[in-house]
């Protein structure tokens, strides 16, 4: 049964205030008000393996996917804010603050538009960082530019298997600010210089690089402490 997904921007705010462009960008998206149609309640399976969900089929399986990748970068950017690193300055302060905010809206998102058509929806995930120490600024931004490169690469993979030209347009207005972190970020660590868009991201054809979910979930995995498959896509 097909349905419709209506997104409210209720809730939204606005700081036109000196806040820089990045958080701007955000709140446009939640602003912009979305309706999403075409979600089928086939498109969800479950997979009876200790009750762990299965992302689903078709679309759904995109979107729950986007879910848990935007639940992963909200979380860390929660810890991120919640205890700043020693010696961090007032512009990161800002500029953490700013993706914080950003990635919440884009979780929100997520959450509201699948939960709009079903109740299957992803869980709220619980997540472990092993190998990060949130006091030091270098394991900091060092995983900030990580988990970015990693989204951008990961929208730009799944976007051959959306079906639905709603859900292309929302994932392209979500990748281009995902991208606008990324650069940010690699240029705390290596500012001024082309790093911001090394070739290290970007192809002899001035493409951002693109990975199939199967190797972005491999890359962020061990942050993922609550387990999920996606047969369709081969994981899990």
């Amino acid at each position: 049964m097909k349905k419709t997904i209506n997104v409210s921007n209720q809730g939204a705010t606005l700081d036109t205030g000196r806040r820089n462009f990045l958080k701007l960008g955000g709140i446009g998206l939640a602003m912009a008000g979305l309706t999403l149609v075409g979600c089928d309640d086939d498109n969800f399976e479950f997979v009876n393996n200790n009750d762990v969900f299965d992302l689903g089929k078709g679309d759904v399986g995109i979107l729950n996917y986007a879910y848990a990748l935007e639940q992963l970068e909200a979380d860390f950017y929660t810890k991120v804010v919640n205890n700043f690193y020693s010696g961090i300055s007032n512009a990161e302060k800002e500029l953490f603050t700013d993706l914080y905010h950003h990635e919440v809206i884009h979780r929100d998102f997520f959450k509201a538009a699948i939960s709009g058509a079903t109740s299957n929806i992803l869980p709220t995930l619980e997540f472990q960082y092993p190998n990060v120490n949130f006091n030091d600024r270098n394991s900091v931004l060092a995983t900030a530019k990580a988990l970015e490169d990693t989204g951008v690469a990961a929208y730009n993979g799944a976007g051959k298997y959306i079906t639905n030209p709603d859900y292309l347009v929302i994932a392209g207005k979500i990748v281009s600010v995902e991208a606008r972190h990324a650069s940010a970020i690699r240029n705390l660590i290596n500012p001024g210089t082309a790093a911001f868009s090394g070739d290290d991201v970007i192809d002899a054809n001035g493409l951002d690089l693109a990975k199939e979910p199967k190797d972005v979930v491999t890359a962020a995995g061990g942050f993922f402490k609550t387990p999920f498959t996606w047969k369709e896509q081969g994981i899990g």
